[in-house]
């Protein structure tokens, strides 16, 4: 019922885009038309006042077009943003019903943060193609993805998390406001140079520095150079001084080719770039936010004191369109001619990053992190049956999970466990056959606690987790090219759990079929004694493993280790797995069957 209510208001969130993109569309080609019209008419009444020999007539003529045309130029410049905002609402409300029918997502799938090293985001298929970075993304920008990947990869302190499910629930009230922000933010998904980058290394490089004559002088020279100008037509001596002025001018252009040619390669052709993130500024500014997360962002906090970011950066964006006016090879001369324009524009983007350096990378900074909290409000907002986690606090280990499933499994192939670790120190010991789900149900707990230590909704009716380092052993891959065995592989990993486990921090790790590299003996006694290490020192996790020998360090260490397991059942000599992990030690495992299958005969022996 809650899954059909979003899916629902979601659909009518793109026909409403729709019918405003075609109402917008249709105002754009009236435009279009209203231009051909005026260039025709203009084209009538000029040739009219020709005929008249009007000179006062023909010049009233040109002006009057030339305003028309100039209005409409700028209504449907108005007209086309709107429309293509429209077209950018529908296309984020379409991708939240491809994410939730079809588990399609148009925004990057973090593949780049990819990495075999890390202590859990190989293991749990945290990045990369249908990964959990990919089921919540919903960053445009480089820095919103940067944002959410350092989420993911590392937990946040227990008071950040608290203060990050409150501000997705604030978040999830305002849908309508959520889903303008993504649409305003879209253009940043296609920004391949990254602009923002670029300015950021402009604000870096050592500031221009300018005579204080210069400034003064470009202040004055074009209206000396107007005022002789038409004092031409009385006294043409006067032209020489309006020509001398116009010469130096270029001069003076030239002479700054470098400086101009630096700022044109940082921050020219972004005009358009800056005026969608002032606009996207906008819309965050305008936005009343009461959690404290949101509301200790810089980028709230300044406006609350009347300093509107997107004022600046709208400023920025008109800066670097003057600046490209030196492209057009009919306009560029001229002004240089006239104001020295170039330089003009270099000294006021100069004063401009004088003035905003302390705070332009920080208010990026904060739209990163709205676009992070955006992301894992998509979960919140499209999942309503997930749940908040309770954070324990105990100075023990807490993993208390009610209906626990796992959040990249289809929801109708989705099996949901309960499991209970209540402020204790164990380790556990899952048996069971192949397939039977131990590996499933280790990544469950995993991704889960991923999750809610990043400050998100879990894939649970109920969970209560200890704010702990989640560290796995699952997928451990040889390396050709680096010489590593599989056995030299998992011994390097072993290591960097002993190492991590000697950090003051709480561990907790994850096993998954330790030293599959070596022979069935030293499996088992590496094992067990890896286990018995890992008792010794207190440590916390869950181990899986097919060996049952495994599973009697229960009777050995009573108090400390725990046996569960996953079973089959057969039915005519076929496997049915229910998924379901149960307590004690596993009885029936499938080898046997899955042998007879494929005709080879199976003996079995005592063990």
């Amino acid at each position: 019922m809650f899954q059909e209510t979003i899916i629902n208001y979601y659909k009518q969130q793109v026909q409403s885009a729709e019918k405003q993109w075609q109402h917008f569309s249709k105002l754009v080609n009236t435009y279009s038309f209203l231009r051909l019209f005026v260039i025709a008419m203009a084209i009538f009444a000029i040739y009219q006042s020709v005929q008249s020999e009007s000179v006062f007539l023909t010049e009233v003529c040109i002006l009057l077009s030339m305003l028309a045309f100039a209005w409409l130029v700028s209504k449907q410049a108005v007209v086309d943003k709107e429309k293509e905002f429209y077209s950018r609402l529908k296309k984020v409300n379409e991708n939240e019903l491809d994410s939730i029918c079809h588990n399609k997502n148009f925004y990057n799938d973090g593949a780049d943060y990819q990495d075999d090293e890390h202590i859990y985001t190989s293991d749990l298929d945290i990045f990369g193609k249908g990964s959990l970075f990919h089921l919540l993304n919903r960053s445009a920008t480089a820095a919103g993805n940067e944002k959410l990947a350092g989420w993911l990869k590392q937990r946040a302190a227990t008071s950040e998390i608290l203060q990050r499910q409150l501000a997705l629930k604030e978040l999830a009230e305002h849908k309508d406001w959520l889903q303008q922000y993504k649409a305003r933010l879209l253009f940043a998904k296609d920004d391949k140079e990254n602009e923002v980058a670029k300015l950021f290394l402009y604000l870096k490089e050592p500031e221009e520095s300018f005579h204080p004559f210069l400034k003064k002088y470009l202040k004055v020279s074009p209206w000396l150079l107007l005022t002789f100008a038409f004092a031409g037509y009385l006294i043409p001596a006067l032209i020489i001084p309006a020509a001398l002025i116009g010469v130096i001018n270029s001069i003076i252009v030239m002479a700054n080719s470098v400086k101009i040619n630096k700022a044109d390669r940082f921050i020219g052709k972004a005009s358009k770039t800056f005026y969608n993130y002032s606009e996207t500024f906008k819309v965050v500014e305008q936005q009343h936010f009461k959690a404290e997360y949101l509301v200790s962002l810089s980028l709230i906090k300044n406006k609350i004191q009347g300093h509107a970011f997107h004022k600046k950066i709208k400023e920025l964006s008109s800066l670097s369109n003057k600046l490209e006016y030196r492209l057009n090879i009919f306009v560029g001369p001229v002004l240089n001619f006239l104001f020295a324009w170039d330089v003009k524009q270099l000294i006021a983007i100069d004063r401009w990053t004088e003035e905003n350096t302390t705070t332009v990378e920080q208010a990026f900074d904060d739209l990163s992190t709205i676009e992070a909290l955006a992301s894992l409000c998509s979960l919140h907002t499209n999942y309503p049956n997930w749940s908040f986690p309770e954070i324990a606090e105990e100075s023990a280990y807490t993993y208390t999970a009610v209906n626990l499933g796992h959040p990249l499994i289809p929801v109708d192939k989705r099996v949901f466990n309960d499991f209970t670790l209540e402020n204790d120190f164990k380790v556990d010991i899952i048996t069971g056959s192949n397939m039977a789900g131990k590996s499933t149900f280790l990544r469950t707990l995993g991704i889960n606690a991923v999750l809610a230590l990043a400050g998100a909704p879990v894939c649970a009716q109920k969970l209560k987790v200890s704010n702990m380092l989640i560290f796995t052993y699952m997928r451990i891959k040889d390396s050709l090219n680096e010489g590593t065995s599989t056995f030299k592989a998992e011994l390097n990993r072993l290591k960097l759990l002993l190492k991590t486990l000697q950090t003051n921090e709480k561990v907790y790790f994850m096993i998954d079929e330790m030293l599959r590299g070596t022979n069935s003996v030293d499996k088992y006694l590496g094992s067990k004694a890896i286990i018995e290490q890992l008792i010794s020192q207190r440590a916390v996790g869950i181990v899986a493993t097919h060996d049952l020998q495994i599973a009697r360090l229960e009777e050995k260490y009573p108090d400390y280790v725990r046996n569960f397991y996953f079973d089959i059942h057969i039915i005519n000599n076929e496997m049915l797995f229910d998924y379901k992990i149960k307590k004690g030690e596993c009885k029936t495992f499938n080898a046997a069957i899955l042998l007879k299958q494929l005709g080879i005969r199976f003996e079995t022996e005592e063990i």
